[in-house]
């Protein structure tokens, strides 16, 4: 088996994974205190505090280089959910035309930094 995960940088991960659990409904797998390993809707994802280890988090960068990209059954719930907790929605979920069909998406920036684009159909699938 192959998985592929994101592991996002906060400068504080015990408070990040206390939004993340209220803001997302997320669920702490684990934690080792400087590393905290989480799921939303069974999918893992990691929070880590860089240590001099040659990455950073966004908010020292000024920029975010990576897209987390999320689906799910509501993305209006999700989103609206994280806006509630804070979030920067500065795209509300709306419909879009794809290859794949009609499909709702919008985005938010977690935060710490993060963009979250959150829709109902990952284009992800073979065709």
């Amino acid at each position: 088996m192959t998985a592929i995960s994101l592991m996002l940088a906060v400068p504080d991960a015990s408070a990040a994974s206390a939004w993340y659990q209220r803001a997302l409904g997320a669920t702490e797998l684990w934690n080792l205190g400087s590393v905290i390993g989480l799921e939303v809707g069974g999918a893992p994802f990691f929070l880590a505090q860089p240590e001099g280890n040659r990455w950073e988090s966004p908010i020292e960068l000024g920029t975010t280089t990576v897209r987390v990209e999320v689906f799910v059954d509501d993305p209006d719930s999700f989103a609206s959910g994280a806006a509630a907790a804070g979030a920067q929605y500065h795209d509300p979920v709306r419909d879009h035309e794809a290859p794949w069909g009609t499909h709702r998406q919008g985005g938010f920036f977690d935060p710490y930094g993060h963009l979250w684009l959150v829709g109902d159909k990952s284009p992800l699938q073979r065709r």
